[in-house]
């Protein structure tokens, strides 16, 4: 929606009665204030207000300024397992000026410096999860008891008895505006991933955010847990939030990163290889990004999965559509498998942005790549 009048319309057309004026602390959890319809026009003006000190990662103290939560009225979107609820994404302000540790700002700023450049990262997102419940005596398993086969990948029980969820998800998630294309059962019990399509990386990451917060809730009414914890089981495999990435042009039609004139057979172009060194060189950094928790290095550790594959990368390092290494390179793209479900998604893009973009100004070369089977290697090999 670009109006307020238009806003107001649809909002009346649903039948809304409260709007959540929602950011993301710097862990990327969402925050919100709930404002009564009547008051929608204050969440885009002033804006929500909130104590500064309270929010994690602000570096606001306790006797600092107010943070207002000032929305993006073209974000406005129903909530639908909420009924008579719906949403607008936050920019923060303080002083009245974008704040520039609101991570949504902070990719936003790093996006504008592809824009000077007449580019446009564009991202698909794959959001792995958990279905979980707690037993009487406290312990914490896959929510169907009968998932449990070793290597439980695609399998069609395992999907078929958690639909109920999965369709209340999707049918949630396409309300909502996102467009979901497929879902899978994944390689660890209990283990699921629902994939929506590519775009603009600023609305990949506010998808992403709708996702956690439908998943979350919509688990919670039926009993369960949605855990996007990186690592929930110590031998099977953990969540990962693989992020898929092309540089395209104004309008998103035309992909920069894809060449077919590439004598690797990547696909790939200068401007994808300079690109992509970007990230190996950054890698340590981004990793103190995508993966931020303690229990995400126990996913990227060199470790053993009772399916044969942890199917998360421990080494720097690419290959063509190499699902063990850190970047795989699908045809004419990259598929960077480090991030996952704790992470920012706004601060990872921006991260992901400015070590590209460092790769692509001092024209790195990221060296060839690997084609062997990382998870079968030690620390030593």
């Amino acid at each position: 929606m670009k109006t307020v009048q238009e806003a107001k319309k649809f909002l009346k057309d649903n039948d809304v009665k409260y709007v959540l004026a929602q950011f993301v602390d710097l862990h990327g959890v969402a925050k919100v204030k709930t404002v009564p319809v009547a008051h929608v026009e204050t969440i885009l003006s002033p804006g929500a207000g909130f104590a500064g000190g309270a929010i994690i990662g602000s570096g606001i103290e306790p006797n600092g300024s107010d943070y207002f939560a000032r929305g993006d009225l073209s974000t406005l979107s129903l909530l639908p397992w909420q009924k008579g609820y719906a949403r607008i994404i936050c920019d923060g302000h303080v002083d009245d000026k974008p704040y520039d540790y609101d991570t949504r700002v902070v990719l936003k700023n790093q996006m504008a410096r592809l824009k000077e450049k007449g580019w446009y990262l564009y991202t698909g997102l794959e959001p792995e999860f958990s279905l979980l419940k707690i037993t009487e005596s406290g312990e914490i398993v896959p929510a169907e008891k009968t998932d449990t086969l070793t290597k439980p990948c695609y399998d069609y029980k395992g999907i078929t008895r958690s639909c109920e969820y999965l369709e209340r998800m999707t049918e949630a998630l396409i309300e909502a505006g996102l467009d979901i294309y497929q879902i899978d059962h994944e390689d660890a019990n209990g283990q699921f991933e629902i994939n929506y399509t590519f775009d603009n990386c600023l609305k990949s990451a506010d998808d992403y955010i709708m996702f956690k917060m439908a998943a979350s809730q919509i688990a919670h009414e039926m009993g369960m847990i949605c855990s996007f914890m990186p690592k929930p089981f110590t031998n099977k495999p953990g969540n990962g939030m693989h992020m898929h990435m092309s540089i395209m042009d104004e309008g998103g039609k035309k992909s920069l990163f894809h060449d077919d004139s590439d004598k690797t057979g990547h696909g790939l172009s200068p401007l994808a290889y300079h690109f992509l060194a970007g990230i190996l060189e950054h890698a340590p950094a981004i990793c103190a990004i995508a993966a931020p928790t303690v229990n995400s290095y126990k996913r990227l550790a060199v470790s053993h999965s009772v399916t044969g594959s942890t199917w998360a990368p421990s080494y720097v390092s690419y290959g063509n559509n190499n699902r063990s290494t850190m970047v795989r390179i699908p045809y004419g793209r990259l598929e960077l498998r480090l991030p996952d479900g704790a992470c920012n998604p706004y601060l990872t893009t921006a991260a992901i942005i400015a070590a590209g973009l460092d790769g692509v100004e001092r024209k790195l070369n990221p060296g060839a790549g690997n084609a062997g089977n990382l998870f079968a290697h030690t620390h030593a090999e």
